[in-house]
């Protein structure tokens, strides 16, 4: 990386204050010493909340599919717009049956008792799709309500870039976002600490109620790789927790909440890997380039 591009490329384009308060405000792309991203990925991002400051950004505003990172929204809209401890009847559109063969579900079963909470927890560490669909339902009255709702509530965050067709993500040619946009909802959805609570978690247990009246339970783990201890968490930061995405036209996509040394919140995000190694291959590497004096 030559001296021209660290000097003229690695600059915000605005303190965030002077586009809205409190965020990191980027329009091209930003270098960061010590990372060069793989060719193959669509974009990615890195926010140093404390410093409001974009610390990275490779086409961080190209539209992109999201994949399951859309559930970050749904989230977003049930923490805002009900109460977590409502009990929710599992509808037919919400049955894991319902959905194709080789989606994520939980499981959910029609005419099944849920809390709003177990299905969050559902929703942010196992990625159910049957469990955004009941959220949804439920949240909005019914999915296309509900997506009305997800579609306002990214205009008021200035998600611009973005439109959804659906809570889970599963593809449709319509149903976009950009790394950015995936920023400011995630940035929205850390406020909440019912949100924080469950994406730390190393697993949440849900406990519910059968067709047939019988109290069950479920576990439910998280599918990012570094929760599941399958890949080292960089040295120099504590990765809070985050949500994965991914079909096929997607990509791999991943969007974490971390603090380094001092407690100092960064948001990263690495969408449209080829491969799943390389998604946490990129992502680590775009971590441990957060610069040291940030820490």
């Amino acid at each position: 990386m030559t001296a021209y591009e660290l000097k003229n490329y690695n600059q915000d384009l605005y303190q965030g204050k002077l586009y809205a308060e409190e965020l990191c405000v980027a329009q091209n792309d930003v270098a960061l010493e010590g990372y060069t991203e793989d060719t193959e990925l669509h974009s990615a991002a890195l926010f140093d909340l404390t410093g409001e400051r974009v610390l990275y950004s490779y086409k961080a505003h190209e539209r992109l599919y999201p994949a399951s990172t859309t559930k970050i929204m749904t989230a977003l809209l049930a923490i805002e717009n009900a109460n977590l401890d409502d009990q929710v009847t599992i509808s037919g559109n919400a049955d894991a049956s319902s959905f194709p063969a080789d989606a994520q579900v939980c499981g959910l079963a029609k005419g099944e008792v849920w809390t709003l909470r177990d299905l969050l927890g559902a929703l942010l560490l196992y990625s159910g799709n049957d469990a955004a669909t009941a959220i949804a339902e439920y949240v909005g009255g019914s999915e296309e309500a509900f997506v009305n709702m997800m579609n306002r509530r990214v205009q008021e965050l200035m998600a611009n870039g973005t439109h959804f067709m659906n809570p889970h993500g599963l593809h449709d040619d319509n149903h976009y976002t950009t790394a950015y946009d995936l920023y400011l909802i995630f940035n929205e959805c850390i406020k909440h600490e019912d949100f924080v609570n469950i994406i730390q978690s190393e697993a949440y247990t849900a406990y519910y109620t059968d067709v047939d009246g019988n109290s069950q339970e479920a576990l439910f783990t998280p599918t990012n790789l570094y929760a599941q201890g399958e890949v080292d968490v960089p040295e120099n930061v504590t990765i809070v927790g985050g949500k994965t995405g991914t079909t096929d036209e997607a990509g791999y996509c991943l969007i974490l909440m971390e603090k380094d040394s001092s407690d100092n919140p960064y948001i990263s995000i690495v969408m449209g890997a080829s491969e799943k190694p390389v998604l946490y291959e990129d992502m680590t590497s775009l971590i441990e380039a957060i610069p040291s004096g940030q820490q």
